[in-house]
């Protein structure tokens, strides 16, 4: 082979390497979600997938043309998981941060709403301030925005993580917690529910440096026609009614936010 063929077959070779990777023919996008964090994304009795963000989840399925299929991930490795393939998208109130941004794509927001601190009623704590929570133990989801929310806020206080949410109500509920930080909806919605239980001492300010953007879906970086696909989705939703109607299904105001 000559020189200057070689040279040739190299060039095309590097060619090859180098083009971009052929966009996926999306028929099916499989979404993770946790399960276990209503109003957002809840198993029922029998076993099926109910809530805000999987109605979301649904109504972009529906724009984009493909078919959705849920995939129940626990929260801590949700995001490994996607990494791994075992779904294209999670869908499962995630905050758009820096950090994770290191790891997986975003598209635009699709709602944004702040944190609040939880107490038992009765409870001598009447605000949240880092002198009121001094010494207390405080509950809040790993691996979560509003676990490093609660650590910044209340620097002198005890935060003590679990699996998920209902893990630190069921703490509250039994006294072995002074209070919780998390969503102001998801602490509102099981405050209706619980009863006598709990009461919701202060909605808190979002921290843009914890909080990001808002709430996002997280998609592989390689895959960013499908997170064109689904802002694409998002935007026409809000535009045509659909977001509206969801959002009222479950609250009395607007989630968006701001």
């Amino acid at each position: 082979m000559t020189f200057v063929r070689l040279l040739a077959s190299a060039a095309i070779a590097m060619a090859v390497v180098a083009a971009p990777a052929a966009a996926k023919d999306w028929e099916t996008v499989r979404i993770g979600t946790e399960g276990a964090y209503p109003p957002f994304n809840t198993l029922t009795s029998s076993g099926e997938l109910e809530g805000f963000d999987i109605d979301i989840a649904n109504a972009l399925c529906e724009k984009m043309e493909v078919k959705c299929e849920f995939v129940t991930q626990d929260w801590e490795g949700i995001i490994t998981a996607l990494e791994a393939g075992k779904y294209d998208a999670i869908i499962a109130s995630m905050s758009i941060t820096d950090e994770r941004k290191e790891r997986v794509a975003f598209t635009n927001k699709y709602y944004n709403t702040p944190p609040a601190l939880v107490v038992p009623k009765g409870s001598d704590i009447t605000e949240a301030t880092a002198e009121a929570l001094s010494g207390k133990t405080i509950g809040a989801q790993a691996s979560t925005t509003h676990a490093e929310y609660a650590e910044k806020l209340f620097p002198d206080a005890d935060v003590k993580l679990y699996p998920t949410a209902e893990e630190y109500k069921l703490d509250l509920e039994n006294g072995r917690l002074d209070g919780a930080v998390d969503d102001v909806i998801v602490i509102d919605e099981w405050v209706k529910d619980s009863g006598t239980c709990c009461e919701i001492v202060n909605t808190l300010p979002i921290d843009a440096s914890i909080y990001g953007e808002g709430i996002g879906i997280a998609i592989r970086k390689e895959d960013q026609d499908l997170v064109e696909m689904f802002n694409k989705a998002i935007a026409e939703i809000r535009e045509d009614g659909t977001y509206k109607a969801i959002n009222d299904k479950y609250f009395e105001f607007d989630v968006y936010g701001d």
